[in-house]
């Protein structure tokens, strides 16, 4: 089994948040938990799911990630813009009022 996390949207502002080593939910996909065994990620993702009912998060689930070269990449595209940013450079689009970033 390829290691895994547990991502989701807090619910207060939609950020992308991660489950950490606690069952608390971090901001940062370097802060949180890693899980290496399907049972062990499935449990955390149980606990997850309870944040839904208690209007933490929205929509947590399980992704894949490579954690060689002590960093955490995700797997696949989706989830690694998510952690780590748009895919446009930021700096050339315009707000409400037609100015750019």
């Amino acid at each position: 089994m390829m290691s895994q996390m547990i991502i989701a949207n807090r619910l207060i502002d939609g950020l992308v948040i991660y489950m950490g080593p606690k069952g608390e939910w971090v901001g940062s996909i370097s802060e949180g938990a890693v899980f290496k065994d399907e049972q062990d990620a499935q449990h955390w993702l149980v606990i997850a799911k309870q944040a839904v009912e208690d209007s933490v998060v929205v929509d947590p689930y399980l992704i894949d990630i490579d954690t060689g070269g002590g960093k955490r990449l995700p797997a696949g595209a989706r989830e690694t813009i998510r952690a780590f940013g748009p895919s446009v450079r930021t700096d050339l689009l315009e707000d409400a009022e037609g100015n750019r970033g």
